[in-house]
């Protein structure tokens, strides 16, 4: 067990979060407590312990994510020295403003993210190493003195909330760095049916036929030039049986190589085209959080599965496809093959009568161009965006409300097709981008698009991430899952009273 209470050993490790400005138990320069810092205090005495401060920044600043990213480079740093175990020291106080009074829900609050950002930091993706490989796993002991307010029974229950949330990300992560040779539509599939095999999670897939009996010609075309068929994965999880509650759609784009099409992808390194399958990944990891909490939620995910591949049975530049909406779309650009898939899905989710939908991809560079590789952008439905930029605030998986700019879709006409599927210009892609699923929603269901080609990775190690997948999104649409859930109840109550 990773996680411990009340078994500290000889060997363990004192872990101290160190405030700026506040005493510590030995000397400390205010440096060393800045936000992210870490500070090894090695013993002299035989039988004393060796310490690790974390540094906080001040008290009065601190958010949850901090915490999170203090607690992961303090499991990293640990496991870097070769370290196997260390016990968390020290009483909580208040997280923000210092009059907030000390309560059962912040303490919880607080542990929770230590633990999510120790088991984060812990992770590494080293199926194919070999002498590199680093040995061993970390141990955090928790002292229940230091945290009072809460029972042994509550203890554990943070503790398992944080696991199942750190779990979720992490098969994200493993999902988005696996290679293609072992990740493809088919092997993407397989494994999709196999996770929620014998779980309370209804599965359906779309291939061959059916995909063209439903029209979807997005997958059909996207996928031509790949030796695995594409497909579009219906998972349902209702955590409310019996209940009238509107169901939320999740929808992920899922291109397991996208080398372009027959507009080929040339560079160097492109072995971050395999990773174009991050936002399927983070709704195959939010579904994995919902359903291990047992969440009481109604969610449908959609995953549109395609390799993107050039070929001589690929699609051409300038063929047309038709959408069952009655659109045709111009496929100006084979490497804009996202949309195509999306619009699949979401057309798809109309059908279903889900009340609203969420669709994350890896859509374009320039939203990376934008924003970096710390924040995704988010366009769409108002109060969905307000909630999941709040919902990311808390759980670090930020996101940034971008415009909708109607004047710019006079970039997606075409003279022979209804749309072009992207724009005459290099400039605003991931707005144009947007603008196009955006004629694929159908009302009255409430959407928002996430495009998160920027957050999928990091290219070093950052707090509580090493350089690879960063697991983006998973907890966050888990997160808004479960509030969704809580606000239809909460309307429902205001209604009948």
């Amino acid at each position: 067990m990773l996680i411990t209470i009340d078994k500290a050993g000889s060997s363990d490790v004192l872990l101290y979060p160190a405030y700026a400005g506040e005493t510590f138990p030995y000397p400390l320069s205010e440096a060393r407590k800045r936000p992210g810092t870490m500070t090894w205090l090695y013993s002299r005495t035989e039988g004393e312990a060796d310490m690790l401060s974390a540094g906080m920044g001040e008290r009065s600043r601190s958010t949850l994510e901090r915490v999170r990213r203090a607690g992961g480079a303090s499991a990293r740093s640990l496991l870097l020295e070769g370290r196997n175990a260390g016990t968390l020291v020290g009483s909580l106080e208040p997280l923000a403003e210092p009059e907030i009074v000390r309560s059962k829900e912040v303490a919880a609050e607080w542990l929770q993210a230590w633990i999510e950002g120790w088991l984060l930091g812990l992770y590494r993706f080293d199926k194919y190493r070999g002498v590199t490989k680093l040995a061993g796993e970390v141990r955090l002991n928790l002292r229940s003195e230091d945290w009072s307010g809460l029972t042994l029974v509550e203890l554990d229950e943070v503790i398992r909330i944080a696991a199942h949330r750190a779990e979720g990300a992490n098969l994200t992560r493993d999902w988005v760095n696996e290679t293609p040779g072992a990740l493809n539509p088919d092997t993407f599939v397989q494994w999709t049916e196999e996770l929620f095999r014998d779980k309370p999670v209804s599965i359906r897939i779309y291939r061959g036929q059916e995909l063209a009996d439903r029209g979807m010609n997005g997958l059909l075309t996207v996928g031509a030039g790949s030796l695995y068929a594409p497909a579009l994965i219906e998972l349902t999880y209702d955590g409310l049986p019996g209940s009238e509650a509107p169901t939320l759609a999740l929808v992920g784009k899922a291109i397991t190589f996208d080398m372009g099409g027959m507009n080929a992808k040339t560079g160097r390194d492109i072995s971050d085209a395999r990773m174009d399958m991050g936002g399927a990944a983070a709704v195959i990891g939010a579904m994995d959080i919902l359903v291990r909490q047992r969440a009481g939620t109604r969610v449908t995910a959609l995953i549109a599965v395609a390799d993107n591949l050039p070929d001589a049975r690929s699609t051409l530049p300038s063929s047309v496809i038709t959408y069952p909406n009655g659109l045709t779309v111009q496929v100006a650009n084979t490497d804009g093959e996202g949309r195509l898939v999306l619009a699949d899905a979401l057309i798809h989710a109309a059908g279903l009568g889900v009340a609203q939908a969420i669709d994350i991809a890896t859509l374009t560079g320039n939203v990376g161009d934008a924003l970096g590789l710390g924040i995704a952008g988010i366009w769409g439905d108002t109060a969905m965006t307000r909630t999941l930029v709040e919902i990311g605030e808390r759980n670090g998986e930020r996101l940034w409300p971008m415009p909708l700019m109607d004047d710019y879709e006079s970039e997606l006409k075409s003279h022979y097709a209804d749309l072009r599927n992207v724009g005459t210009s290099t400039l605003a892609g991931a707005i144009v981008a947007a603008l196009f699923i955006r004629r694929f929603v159908a009302e009255p269901m409430s959407w928002v698009h996430i495009d998160m080609a920027g957050t999928v990775q990091y290219k070093q190690d950052v707090g509580y991430a090493e350089a690879g997948a960063t697991g983006y999104g998973a907890r966050l649409l888990a997160d808004y899952a479960v509030h969704y859930a809580r606000q239809h109840k909460s309307d429902n109550r205001e209604i009948s009273s």
